[in-house]
């Protein structure tokens, strides 16, 4: 029985930490893709409040990639505002996750100034230097470092230290 146990548990963390490294990849892509990005919405209809925090993460940035493509004026504004909602519950549940601070900080960073939700870009930046090293997945570790060196908000002097890792 024990064994049996250990087996169902094996099982849905392994299918957990590859249907995580599946949103991060597929995140990636959303922000250019609506296609994608309705899929992946699609794939995180079932997260909820009592999920993961950093998979509520990712439905938020989601729910505001919805917002860039949708076509009335309506549909952006909720699906943005559920979005922030949505991040910065994540936040809330766990402020020293740095995947969640990376999704935060990839939406403040594209969206527009306007809407008001872009405050804490340095703030996350500064908690991504200070913690990179600190990440143990090879994959989390590969997107965030992709994102920091596309990012505007990085210095050059920042972003060479992410080069060499």
């Amino acid at each position: 029985m024990k064994y049996l146990l250990f087996i169902v548990f094996f099982i849905s963390f392994a299918g957990t930490a590859q249907d995580l490294n599946e949103t991060r990849s597929e995140y990636t892509e959303a922000v250019e893709s609506s296609e994608i990005a309705t899929k992946l919405d699609g794939e995180l209809a079932g997260v909820s409040s009592s999920s993961k925090p950093v998979l509520l993460a990712y439905k938020g940035a989601i729910s505001t990639l919805k917002a860039k493509f949708a076509k009335s004026i309506n549909d952006k504004k909720e699906f943005f505002k559920e979005g922030v909602s949505l991040i910065e519950s994540a936040i809330e549940a766990e402020p020293s996750n740095i995947e969640i601070r990376y999704v935060r900080m990839s939406v403040q960073e594209n969206s527009p100034k306007f809407l008001g939700y872009y405050k804490n870009i340095e703030e996350d930046k500064q908690f991504i230097l200070k913690n990179y090293a600190n990440v143990t997945s090879n994959e989390l570790k590969d997107t965030i470092k992709n994102f920091v060196l596309k990012s505007e908000s990085f210095s050059e002097n920042e972003k060479a230290s992410f080069k060499i890792s």
